[in-house]
């Protein structure tokens, strides 16, 4: 151990939450699923609270679905190997902690489907929506061609694209760079964004105005979130699509064209079995290739 003061799960706490490369859309994650937890457990050494603790307080957790129950076991076994990391425990006692199951009796039920991705008809309504917005159809462009997660890109600045080469780099999670690659025709969506809406007088990339101040800034991901939304809204079609489900895209398109090495890569992320759920094909795309095939076949006779 690094000392011998205790050190408590509250403090341990506030490190994991300060870490460098941490998007905010995530520390409010983490920060909302640690709130329960840290009133339970906050003011304790954290060298002294056990793996039954931890376990009577994730099945204290039955008003939440299993797959929120995952997130939150997920979360903070993250924290406690964010401490072993640092010194302060030897282990991660909550290490191979098997996960809830799915629970028949609330409807719940497992599934195939590992990863929300938009079908090509989504596609091609998508951006036909989003096309009249210079800004958010670059936006959208952008993050379903590179796989780039949206607060890498509302980070960047102008300064930080390569136009002649089309790529540019991003920090990701666990402060790591990567490069990410981009066609001719994104190219073409923020040549548009750039002459005729992005704002003068701020590095940043992507740019908002206030409209009272005329202040002009780096554009907020609630402003983007909200635009994406105002585009969408109306279209059945892409009735409860996220932004970040472009990047699931971006990724599901890319399984079987490249290694999975390569893949990962291009996704930036640290674990190999993160990468792996692409490789795992969802019913609802097994049952559109089928379909596609079938018709393939009669059509031929």
């Amino acid at each position: 151990m690094t000392s011998q003061i205790a050190i408590s799960v509250a403090t341990v706490t506030t490190a994991f939450l300060s870490r460098l490369g941490l998007a905010q859309s995530t520390t409010r994650s983490y920060e909302s699923t640690l709130m329960p937890f840290l009133r339970e457990y906050g003011q304790m050494p954290i060298e002294i609270l056990t793996r039954q603790a931890i376990e009577e307080y994730l099945n204290s957790l039955t008003d939440i679905t299993y797959t929120t129950h995952h997130r939150h076991q997920a979360i903070i076994q993250a924290l406690f190997n964010f401490a072993v990391e640092q010194g302060h425990i030897r282990s991660n006692p909550i290490a191979r902690l098997k996960r809830r199951k799915p629970d028949p009796a609330k409807g719940e039920h497992a599934t195939d489907t590992v990863i929300r991705y938009l079908t090509p008809e989504q596609l091609t309504v998508l951006y036909q929506l989003v096309a009249p917005d210079f800004r958010i159809n670059a936006l959208t462009n952008l993050l379903h061609r590179t796989g780039a997660r949206i607060s890498e890109l509302l980070a960047l600045d102008l300064n930080d694209l390569n136009f002649a080469q089309r790529k540019f780099q991003v920090l990701g999670k666990g402060n790591k760079q990567r490069w990410c690659f981009y066609s001719q025709d994104v190219a073409q969506t923020l040549e548009k964004y750039l002459k005729y809406e992005r704002h003068q007088g701020c590095p940043a990339l992507f740019t908002a105005q206030q409209p009272f101040t005329l202040e002009v800034s780096r554009l907020s991901y609630r402003t983007a979130h909200d635009s994406w939304s105002d585009s969408i809204s109306q279209e059945p079609a892409l009735k409860g699509i996220r932004i970040h489900d472009l990047r699931h895209t971006f990724a599901t398109e890319r399984v079987g064209l490249m290694g999975i090495e390569e893949l990962r890569a291009l996704m930036g992320h640290q674990n190999i079995q993160t990468t792996l759920r692409y490789q795992k094909v969802t019913s609802q795309r097994a049952e559109t290739v089928a379909k596609q095939a079938l018709e393939s076949l009669i059509s031929k006779q």
